[in-house]
Protein backbone atom coordinates (compact mmCIF):
# COMPACT_ATOMS: atom_id res chain seq x y z
CA UNK A 1 0.00 0.00 0.00
CA UNK A 2 2.63 2.52 0.70
CA UNK A 3 2.25 6.01 1.69
CA UNK A 4 -1.42 4.51 1.72
CA UNK A 5 -0.54 2.44 5.09
CA UNK A 6 -2.93 3.07 7.72
CA UNK A 7 -1.99 2.03 11.18
CA UNK A 8 -4.90 0.67 13.21
CA UNK A 9 -5.31 4.14 15.54
CA UNK A 10 -5.42 6.08 12.11
CA UNK A 11 -7.97 4.19 10.63
CA UNK A 12 -10.30 4.45 13.41
CA UNK A 13 -9.83 8.24 13.54
CA UNK A 14 -10.26 8.62 9.90
CA UNK A 15 -12.94 6.76 10.19
CA UNK A 16 -14.73 8.89 12.75
CA UNK A 17 -13.51 11.93 11.24
CA UNK A 18 -16.06 11.00 8.73
CA UNK A 19 -18.78 9.51 10.86
CA UNK A 20 -18.45 13.12 12.54
CA UNK A 21 -18.73 15.24 9.46
CA UNK A 22 -19.27 18.16 9.01
CA UNK A 23 -18.56 18.48 12.65
CA UNK A 24 -15.10 16.29 13.31
CA UNK A 25 -12.81 18.36 15.99
CA UNK A 26 -10.07 16.79 17.82
CA UNK A 27 -11.63 16.47 20.93
CA UNK A 28 -15.31 15.19 19.14
CA UNK A 29 -13.41 12.87 17.19
CA UNK A 30 -11.92 11.64 20.52
CA UNK A 31 -14.55 11.15 22.20
CA UNK A 32 -16.95 9.33 19.83
CA UNK A 33 -14.36 6.67 19.38
CA UNK A 34 -13.97 6.46 23.72
CA UNK A 35 -17.72 6.14 23.57
CA UNK A 36 -17.84 3.67 20.41
CA UNK A 37 -15.03 1.68 20.89
CA UNK A 38 -14.72 2.16 24.73
CA UNK A 39 -11.08 2.43 25.10
CA UNK A 40 -9.19 5.46 26.28
CA UNK A 41 -7.67 7.98 23.51
CA UNK A 42 -5.18 10.63 24.90
CA UNK A 43 -5.38 14.06 23.75
CA UNK A 44 -1.74 13.65 22.72
CA UNK A 45 -2.34 10.75 20.67
CA UNK A 46 -5.05 12.12 19.11
CA UNK A 47 -2.90 14.96 17.98
CA UNK A 48 -0.22 13.59 16.81
CA UNK A 49 -2.65 11.04 14.58
CA UNK A 50 -4.45 13.88 13.05
CA UNK A 51 -1.11 16.23 12.16
CA UNK A 52 0.37 12.62 10.53
CA UNK A 53 -2.47 11.85 8.72
CA UNK A 54 -2.78 15.50 7.62
CA UNK A 55 1.13 15.66 6.09
CA UNK A 56 -0.07 12.10 4.74
CA UNK A 57 -2.88 13.79 2.95
CA UNK A 58 -5.54 11.58 4.31
CA UNK A 59 -6.91 14.83 6.17
CA UNK A 60 -7.53 18.42 5.73
CA UNK A 61 -8.11 20.95 8.04
CA UNK A 62 -9.33 24.30 8.50
CA UNK A 63 -10.69 26.84 11.44
CA UNK A 64 -14.45 27.44 12.31
CA UNK A 65 -15.28 30.53 13.81
CA UNK A 66 -14.51 31.78 17.21
CA UNK A 67 -16.69 31.30 19.80
CA UNK A 68 -16.96 32.67 23.60
CA UNK A 69 -17.61 29.07 24.96
CA UNK A 70 -13.81 28.75 24.15
CA UNK A 71 -12.67 31.60 25.07
CA UNK A 72 -12.41 33.31 21.69
CA UNK A 73 -10.40 30.17 19.98
CA UNK A 74 -11.39 28.31 17.13
CA UNK A 75 -11.81 24.29 16.37
CA UNK A 76 -9.85 23.10 13.79
CA UNK A 77 -12.21 20.84 11.76
CA UNK A 78 -11.05 17.77 10.09
CA UNK A 79 -12.37 15.80 6.71
CA UNK A 80 -11.39 13.15 4.95
CA UNK A 81 -9.73 13.59 1.43
CA UNK A 82 -10.20 11.33 -1.52
CA UNK A 83 -6.98 9.84 -0.79
CA UNK A 84 -7.77 9.11 2.97
CA UNK A 85 -10.79 7.67 1.30
CA UNK A 86 -8.84 5.41 -0.82
CA UNK A 87 -6.81 4.21 2.34
CA UNK A 88 -9.63 3.44 3.99
CA UNK A 89 -11.03 1.64 1.18
CA UNK A 90 -7.58 -0.18 0.69
CA UNK A 91 -7.87 -1.39 4.30
CA UNK A 92 -11.51 -2.49 4.03
CA UNK A 93 -10.42 -4.39 0.84
CA UNK A 94 -7.53 -5.94 2.77
CA UNK A 95 -9.25 -6.90 6.11
CA UNK A 96 -12.21 -8.56 3.84
CA UNK A 97 -9.49 -10.52 1.88
CA UNK A 98 -8.26 -12.07 4.74
CA UNK A 99 -11.56 -13.12 6.30
CA UNK A 100 -12.74 -14.66 2.98
CA UNK A 101 -9.43 -16.49 3.31
CA UNK A 102 -9.79 -18.31 6.38
CA UNK A 103 -10.82 -21.61 6.45
CA UNK A 104 -14.04 -22.55 8.12
CA UNK A 105 -12.41 -25.36 10.43
CA UNK A 106 -9.89 -22.27 11.20
CA UNK A 107 -13.00 -21.62 13.47
CA UNK A 108 -14.49 -24.81 14.68
CA UNK A 109 -13.05 -24.92 18.09
CA UNK A 110 -14.02 -27.81 20.40
CA UNK A 111 -14.48 -27.27 23.89
CA UNK A 112 -13.03 -29.87 25.73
Amino acid sequence: MGNASLGEFEEVVLLTAAVLYPEAYGIAIKKEIEIRLKRGVSVGAMRVALSRMEKKGFLKSEFGEATSVRGGKRKRYFKVTPAGKRALEQVMESRQLLWESIPKMAFDFKIT
